[in-house]
Formats: C-alpha cells, sequence, structure tokens
C-alpha cells in the first residue's frame, strides 16, 4: 500500500507540471531514480522520446551491453515532475526549465545540470521551381490551417495549394502546430506522409505542394527550404536561436545525486558518435 500510495504521489506531482501530458507512451512507467548502476531512467519530451532518444539508446548499447535504459515519454513537464519528485535519472526537455518548475526545484533545495544535447527543427519547403522564397509565420500558419487556399494569395499562379504533412500519430505533426499554426488545428484532408523522406518526394514531383521537413534534408534536388521572416533556414540560423521553427534540446539531472551510469550516457550523446546521430537523424547538433 505504501508504495501504491507513493506512485500515486509522484503521478499527480507530474501532473501538477503538466496538465494534461501528451499520449505517447514509449515504455511501461517504473517510478524511482535508479540505484543500479546499470540502469537509467528517462523521462519527458516526446520530440525526444519519439525517434532520437530510441536510436541514441540503441547506439549507446552496442557499447554498453549490460545496461538498461527505460524510456517514457510524456511531455517536457513530466520529464521535470519525474526529477524533482526523485522519479527518474533524465529529464529530457524540449525548452527550458519555466519559472514553475525552477521554483519547485528551489522549494526543494535541487539544484539542476543542464545539457544542450542538440536541437529539433522544421523547415518549410516548397517546389525548387515555386518562385516563392520567403513567408511570414502568418502565412505560414495560414497555410496549413486553411486559411490561404490558392498561391495567388502568395503572388503566385491562380492555383491550389496542395498541403503535405506528417502523420497525425507522429510527434512531428504536434510539433509543427505547436511551433508554426499556435495550435491551430490543420487544414482539411492534407496529404500525410510517415517520413520527412516522403514529403520531400511529394513536393518534389509536385510544383503547386508545400510541406515540412528537416533543414538538412531540405537540400535535397527537387525541393527548396523557404526563409521565415528573412530568416533562411540554416543550421548557424538554428544554433543562434533564430530560426521560428525550432526547439533546443537539453537533459537535465539533479546535481547532488547525479548517477555516473547516467552522466556516462550524456557524454556519449554529447560525444562525436552522438552528435552523428542527431545529425543523420535531421537534428542540428550542439553548437
Amino acid at each position: 500500500m505504501k508504495t501504491f500510495q507513493k506512485n500515486v504521489v509522484l503521478v499527480l506531482f507530474g501532473l501538477l507540471l503538466t496538465g494534461c501530458p501528451a499520449s505517447k507512451d514509449t515504455a511501461p512507467t517504473t517510478f524511482g531514480m535508479s540505484t543500479n548502476s546499470d540502469r537509467i531512467i528517462i523521462r519527458g519530451s516526446n520530440t525526444f522520446g519519439e525517434e532520437l532518444g530510441p536510436r541514441l539508446i540503441s547506439e549507446y548499447k552496442k557499447d554498453h551491453f549490460g545496461v538498461m535504459i527505460d524510456l517514457e515519454s510524456k511531455g517536457t513537464g513530466y520529464g521535470f515532475g519525474n526529477l524533482l519528485a526523485g522519479g527518474c535519472d533524465i529529464a529530457a526537455a524540449s525548452r527550458s526549465a519555466n519559472t514553475n518548475e525552477l521554483t519547485m526545484a528551489k522549494a526543494r533545495a535541487i539544484d539542476m545540470n543542464e545539457y544542450v544535447i542538440g536541437a529539433y527543427n522544421v523547415a518549410v519547403i516548397v517546389n525548387e521551381a515555386n518562385p516563392l522564397t520567403d513567408l511570414s509565420k502568418d502565412q505560414v500558419r495560414d497555410i496549413f490551417t486553411g486559411v490561404i487556399t490558392n498561391w495567388s494569395q502568395l503572388g503566385g499562379a491562380d492555383a491550389a495549394i496542395h498541403l503535405v504533412i506528417r502523420d497525425p500519430i507522429s510527434g512531428t505533426y504536434l510539433g509543427f502546430q505547436e511551433m508554426a499554426m499556435q495550435g491551430k488545428p490543420y487544414a482539411l484532408e492534407p496529404k500525410t506522409e510517415t517520413a520527412y523522406s516522403r514529403i520531400d518526394a511529394d513536393v518534389a514531383k509536385d510544383p503547386l505542394a508545400i510541406g515540412y521537413s528537416s533543414i538538412e534534408l531540405a537540400a535535397r534536388p527537387g525541393i527548396k527550404g523557404v526563409s521565415i521572416g528573412g530568416i533562411a533556414p540554416s543550421v548557424a540560423e538554428v544554433q543562434k536561436g533564430e530560426y521560428p521553427y525550432m526547439r533546443m534540446l537539453h537533459f537535465y539531472t539533479n546535481k547532488s545525486s547525479e548517477a555516473a551510469s547516467a552522466r556516462q550516457f550524456i557524454d556519449f550523446v554529447l560525444s562525436a558518435p552522438g552528435q552523428k546521430v542527431l545529425d543523420d537523424m535531421g537534428y542540428v547538433p550542439h553548437p
């Protein structure tokens, strides 16, 4: 009964910080900071946990066979809630700790280590034959929400805009909606794809299409990335924090109880092999 009560308290604490957490789970919940040197508990960001986290863990375990890494992704706030309640070794975050989280950490006499591991980014792409080179943030929002439906509304030909987006179960679908669309619903009946590479291929074949991809993939033949408010989709702009459709990715730990196993995993992510994983997956490595 005491264990059950502890678990309930931890869940409620996480919910207090997050409101309603996102729905994607990547592993069963296991409460309590790891006391086993061969076990690392990571909680937090869907942006980290959907694809990047599992890939980094897979690469890490190639040389660390006995390490078990327990990853659960229900949102950045959920990660902070678990870290501050002693429920994980690493909180993965797609933003910096906010004022509420810092206040709660101070109230619990917890000093957090912060590690910036790279950046998630989304580039708006069009066919390379499209004369469009720049869009405002308001125009991007209106295109993907269906307010703007014809290229003539953007100074182009009198032709319908063909939207291509990620499938609704992907983290990118929600991430772009939050970053570029002010959380508003997508336009009705866009074409959906399960990967950036498929969106790239669709846009490359269709002069009337617009979609989104990673900055790295936006340089592929047949497509081009569009500047947003005059800011080009580039690694340099992301690393400066200027590009609007990006999120810095962070790891947070409790400074006073940071486990050696957790630090070893963080060091791997920040190393050349770990950063190559980010680069290969379309993320921007840390500066």
